[in-house]
């Protein structure tokens, strides 16, 4: 009874097809479990970095959110203080410091003579502040502090009043003589 051509013979072509097809199946049930590991691993893996990319974007947006209304309050402050006196003054002093800048490098001849100016400037107020002259300010008048009235030019109604005042300064003015010597109409 041994049959060489028997289908269930261990060492016949139908066992050793049925032996390959186990050991292909095993192989391949092994590699899809592994790859059904894996492919949970990148989902679990990807979940956690989307996660952690949805809190550093919430994170992200409060933080930009919380600057963009510190930003306004701070712009709001800082127009606040502007508009005082003294930052004001301080603000038109800047905006003089730099077009003199600019006037001096864009302009040939300003340099030389502002520099001069500058010069004779600071000389009078040293003298001023060592009591040697009379305090005259520019500033006060401009901007209206202190006494606008010292040392400044006389206004239309001090010239009305002494109309003959006005026309012999102009008249020495014309001539080249001081108003001290320039005859007074009687």
């Amino acid at each position: 009874m041994n049959e060489p051509n028997s289908i269930l013979n261990p060492a016949g072509p139908f066992a050793i097809g049925l032996y390959l097809g186990l050991i292909f199946f095993i192989i391949m049930a092994y590699n899809y479990l592994r790859l059904k590991a894996e492919l949970s691993r990148f989902r679990r893996h990807l979940s956690d970095k989307l996660e952690i990319e949805a809190e550093t974007m919430k994170k992200i947006k409060t933080d930009q959110e919380s600057l963009r209304r510190e930003n306004e309050s701070l712009r709001i402050k800082v127009n606040a203080l502007n508009e005082l006196p003294d930052r004001k003054l301080q603000r038109d002093l800047e905006v003089y410091a730099r077009a003199e800048k600019k006037m001096l490098i864009q302009v040939p001849g300003f340099a030389p003579a502002w520099e001069t100016a500058k010069a004779e400037a600071h000389t009078e107020l040293v003298d001023e502040e060592g009591g040697r002259s009379a305090p005259r300010r520019i500033f006060s008048r401009l901007f209206g502090g202190g006494n606008a009235n010292a040392g400044a030019l006389p206004s239309r109604e001090d010239a009305a009043k002494h109309p003959g005042d006005a026309e012999n300064n102009a008249a020495a003015a014309r001539s080249g003589v001081g108003p001290e010597t320039a005859e007074r109409p009687v």
